[in-house]
């Protein structure tokens, strides 16, 4: 299996929604943010498959020697062979990709976060800095792409958080910030236990209401100029903004299973935003 079939294999097999928006780029652009993905999924599974923390800490530390030696000019990992081909070309550093290892590393260390600022902070490294590097990828003219980007990129994951707190709460992890479950009066067995109430309803809805904001705000930002490149960008944000309309509907429903778009749905969507260059 070549470098390029292994990221294909590791983004297509992943069922992300991700993968729709990758479907309408060129094929250079296609082929980076593939491979990129790639890197993301890779990292993001050490954690999420992670049995032994210290062993998960080890291969962690070794993602960040292999891309230290990627950009050093010896990659060894398929993935790292894909991507660096192509790293100059869009703009993509060690610092980006150190940096998604670092988010992924705060999943060892912690499993609360005490306030929104503090869990921004995990955001920007799991979420804003993959929103910058694939923005250089589809192609951007301005800076202020950069902001927006990044916005989407906290507003994709805070939808995460909130598709996932049932999943999460069986690996003993809670994202939503220990100030506003006790403004709310949720208790953290509560959500460990994953039982329901109207508390963590009026809970989650706050947490909705905030994504929802950031998304305002992420496309305020995209400059005219950029829009036309950031279509990918743009279907990611109808399908997640999308979902969370789902859960918002079910009355999140999330402590016992994972609400999803079907990949049918996912398409269309995407479709829609390429044929009419807007969500």
């Amino acid at each position: 299996m070549t470098p390029e079939e292994y990221v294909q294999q590791k983004a297509a097999a992943s069922g992300s929604s991700f993968y729709y928006a990758f479907l309408f780029l060129p094929k250079p652009r296609r082929a980076a943010i593939t491979a990129f993905y790639a890197f993301c999924r890779e990292v993001d599974d050490v954690v999420d498959d992670a049995v032994d923390l210290g062993v998960a800490s080890s291969k962690l530390a070794w993602w960040q020697s292999e891309v230290a030696q990627s950009f050093a000019g010896k990659p060894s990992h398929p993935v790292m062979k894909a991507l660096m081909p192509m790293a100059a070309d869009f703009n993509i550093d060690a610092r980006h990709l150190q940096a998604v290892i670092d988010g992924c590393k705060m999943d060892l260390d912690q499993t609360r976060y005490l306030d929104f600022p503090a869990l921004q902070r995990y955001c920007h490294l799991v979420a804003g800095i993959v929103g910058e590097v694939a923005a250089n990828i589809f192609g951007q003219t301005q800076p202020q792409t950069t902001a927006y980007a990044h916005k989407l990129g906290q507003a994709l994951q805070l939808t995460n958080i909130i598709r996932d707190v049932g999943e999460d709460a069986l690996r003993g992890r809670i994202y939503l910030p220990v100030n506003e479950l006790q403004q709310f009066d949720v208790k953290a067995h509560e959500v460990l236990k994953r039982s329901y109430s109207d508390r963590f309803t009026r809970l989650m809805a706050f947490q909705a209401k905030r994504a929802h904001g950031l998304y305002d705000e992420a496309l305020a930002l995209l400059p005219a100029a950029d829009r036309r490149a950031q279509k990918p960008g743009l279907m990611m944000a109808s399908i997640y903004r999308t979902l969370l309309q789902e859960i918002e509907h079910d009355k999140f429903q999330v402590l016992h299973q994972r609400v999803r778009l079907t990949p049918l749905r996912k398409l269309w969507l995407a479709w829609r935003v390429q044929a009419l260059g807007r969500i």
